[in-house]
């Protein structure tokens, strides 16, 4: 299954660089190539088995999401120095009432993108890696380890368009292991799913403020 799910991983990361350089011009080619691989990966793992009660939802799941994913917000404006920033903003007044910012940034970002990498990272990769090492290290030491491969792989995903400063790839580990500490403390996906959710939404909450005050 991890086999499976790293072929998943460079396979999307190969399309998105293919689009990249074809279609430089269209980056939504380059994230839906990208994704593709990671669902297939995502798809296959689901089709053979998956953990008892992975999919199930309870209402602390909720509190899990809101509070790590407000939290973790917050950490990141202090790790950047939002506090003496301006709000961040499109590159025009008018750019988050546009639709096309709605359907290229909301949708994708706060909402599709964050399901398709949870599913992937913390259902399929995290999972895999912690019951391939679960009988030979432990649980305890499976799980440590099983969190910073995935936390560490996400990071290193999100580095791949561009030059990661340290704050941001500190930002995106603690993200990363947020959202795999608590699928491995509750044994539930949809806690971290939201966690992800609210974490990208924000932002682009203080986007449209920006866009406003500007």
């Amino acid at each position: 299954m991890l086999a499976v799910a790293l072929l998943g991983l460079g396979a999307g990361i190969l399309g998105a660089g293919l689009a990249n350089v074809l279609l430089p011009s269209a980056p939504i080619v380059s994230t839906l190539a990208l994704w593709s691989g990671l669902i297939a990966a995502t798809a296959f793992a689901f089709l053979r088995a998956r953990p008892a009660g992975l999919m199930r939802i309870r209402p602390t799941d909720l509190l899990w999401g809101f509070g790590l994913g407000l939290m973790l917000r917050v950490l990141q404006g202090w790790v950047s120095g939002a506090d003496t920033a301006a709000f961040p903003s499109t590159s025009s007044a008018t750019g988050a009432a546009d639709a096309s910012w709605w359907l290229m940034q909301l949708l994708p970002a706060g909402l599709i993108g964050p399901v398709v990498e949870e599913f992937f990272f913390r259902a399929v990769l995290i999972v895999a890696v912690y019951q391939l090492l679960r009988r030979s290290v432990g649980p305890a030491a499976a799980a440590v380890t099983a969190l910073l491969v995935s936390a560490g792989i996400f990071v290193m995903l999100h580095g791949m368009r561009g030059i990661l400063l340290l704050n941001d790839g500190l930002v995106f580990f603690a993200v990363g292991a947020a959202c795999g500490l608590v699928v491995l403390l509750t044994g539930r996906l949809w806690g971290a799913v939201l966690l992800h959710m609210v974490y990208n939404v924000s932002y682009l909450l203080l986007v449209l403020v920006g866009a406003a005050l500007a």
